[in-house]
């Protein structure tokens, strides 16, 4: 098998499993369904994208049709942003101001309409000679690096704000949201550095090179894909989002502070507050609850959400997370010193005290232990 059926066969399984993990994203029973669809119509548009790996244009006409084809993997990325967006905010709906992100697809085929679509006069073979040297060309392969570029930042930044709010608002151990978005970006950013430098190629004059490229860029785009097939059948609800209106501690600490009141009167409030606050957890132990987050707590002792986080995250320097958590720990490492609960086993316990994750169990107890529980229940 020579190097382009090699392409074109791995071209034609990457469309084929591209689409096919779209229809199971469009079927899946989830409450997230616009996170779902947003991403099915990224591997939708991805399979349009790898479907020119093996589309071989016969006529002038059908070239018009390829290289419309190929502009629209300007849609990808948008596509990616948004399904982020609505992944980690449940409260993310589209707008009529989104379509703004339709403008480099609309720019660009407007570019090509003077010069490539209405070009009839060169034949085919005569026009793809000179197709990569023209200036509207290099102007679509800067603009798509500094699309993707655009969303890559932006998705990271997402994330970054995204861990952070819910850090400081949710117990829940399970940050499966955050990791799994974080490695998707990862994959993404790896994989069209990769496609950047084949790209460059293409001006090398090393024909040969850029084939064996190609074939690479294609395994790639096959192998993410069926990774993403794994990742959605082991996580089909496709996680749970925070509310965008939630304001991290840093942008809220000035608007609570009351100036009207002197430091010392101040001081000795927070100081009760933090006292009631522990006197709570301990007695109360609303930690046990692996789904309680700062909204919950705050109604239970009746301190306002606003002064309850800002309480915890800077008063008490801490985050809402490592907060509860800590309270896990303690009871966890009560539980395993205890001879009498020798029976129950390490998952048991784990459970009892508010987690829903061995693995999130095992690295918030080696963070405060310096041991795992299996040892630290050796060591009492």
């Amino acid at each position: 098998m020579d190097k382009l059926s090699l392409l074109q066969g791995i071209g034609k399984i990457s469309v084929f499993v591209s689409l096919l993990l779209a229809f199971f994203l469009l079927t899946v029973k989830t409450e997230n369904k616009l996170a779902n669809r947003l991403f099915a119509w990224f591997f939708i548009f991805s399979a349009v994208d790898l479907s020119g790996l093996f589309i071989d244009a016969a006529t002038r006409t059908e070239l018009n049709w390829e290289i419309f084809r190929s502009t629209t993997c300007l849609f990808e990325m948008p596509l990616f942003y948004f399904f982020v967006l609505a992944v980690c905010y449940s409260d993310f709906r589209l707008q009529w101001k989104h379509l703004i992100h339709l403008l480099p697809f609309i720019v660009v085929n407007l570019v090509f309409i003077p010069r490539i679509y209405l070009n009839f006069d060169t034949d085919k073979d005569t026009f793809l000679s000179t197709f990569n040297q023209l200036p509207e060309i290099y102007f679509v392969q800067i603009l798509i690096e500094f699309q993707y570029a655009f969303y890559i930042v932006s998705v990271f930044l997402i994330l970054k704000k995204y861990r952070e709010i819910y850090l400081e608002n949710y117990a829940n151990p399970s940050t499966a949201t955050y990791k799994w978005l974080f490695q998707i970006t990862c994959v993404f950013l790896i994989a069209h550095s990769i496609v950047a430098l084949k790209n460059l190629l293409r001006y090398s004059g090393f024909r040969e090179v850029f084939l064996w490229a190609n074939v690479l860029v294609g395994s790639i785009a096959l192998f993410i894909t069926c990774w993403f097939i794994m990742k959605a059948l082991n996580h089909p609800e496709l996680f749970r989002g925070v509310n965008s209106k939630l304001k991290l501690t840093k942008d809220i600490l000035p608007e609570v502070k009351d100036k009207s009141v002197p430091s010392n009167v101040q001081n000795d409030l927070i100081t009760n507050q933090i006292s009631t606050l522990k006197q709570y957890m301990l007695e109360k132990e609303p930690f046990l609850d692996p789904s309680l987050t700062i909204q919950e707590l705050a109604n239970q002792i009746d301190i306002p959400v606003r002064d309850l986080s800002v309480l915890i995250n800077h008063k008490m320097d801490q985050h809402f997370f490592d907060f509860v958590n800590e309270y896990r720990i303690q009871k966890a490492m009560n539980i395993l010193k205890d001879e009498s609960k020798s029976q129950l086993t390490v998952l048991e316990i784990l459970y009892e005290v508010g987690f829903n994750s061995k693995s999130s169990f095992n690295t918030s107890f080696k963070k405060y232990t310096n041991l795992t529980p299996t040892a630290y229940r050796n060591d009492s």
